[in-house]
């Protein structure tokens, strides 16, 4: 008599799955970091990225939010922004404590600098890794990454 297969995966299973998500997130930041222009660091980077790709504006208390550290570590990190002129941090016109925070003119370009600095390493990668294997990967992160986006709200 043979076992029906379960369709879900075990909990060894996707352990070893979010390990090797982990373990690959800190093997390509560190390379990543290591390329950066002009003494950007990842954390500033992903500012950068953020502005770039989720909203133009946001409160120092969203950008906390949404990248799930302290208010004083998003302030640290949004005051060495402003230091290299690659944000701006304004008064808020609705509210007299808080703050507004916008990419600058200088923070795109720099963005887009270390992304093209990444066309390198990128390229290597495409060479041992076909790229239909990178497109069935990268639906299933995004499902992966919509679902525990969802439930860090709740």
């Amino acid at each position: 008599m043979t076992k029906k297969k379960s369709s879900q995966p075990s909990e060894a299973t996707l352990f070893t799955y979010f390990n090797e998500i982990s373990i690959i997130a800190q093997l390509s930041n560190a390379q990543f970091e290591r390329i950066l222009p002009d003494g950007l660091n990842n954390s500033q980077f992903s500012v950068l990225n953020w502005f770039c790709r989720v909203d133009s504006q946001a409160s120092p208390g969203r950008l906390a939010t949404a990248f799930q550290v302290t208010p004083g570590a998003m302030t640290n990190t949004l005051k060495k922004l402003k230091s290299k002129g690659l944000v701006k941090i304004e008064p808020d016109e609705f509210s007299d404590r808080k703050k507004k925070v916008s990419i600058t003119s200088r923070g795109e370009k720099l963005h887009k600098k270390a992304v093209n600095a990444t066309a390198p390493l990128i390229q290597e990668m495409a060479k041992n890794c076909p790229l239909e294997n990178i497109q069935t990967q990268l639906a299933q992160l995004q499902k992966v990454r919509e679902y525990l986006d969802q439930r860090r709200q709740s």
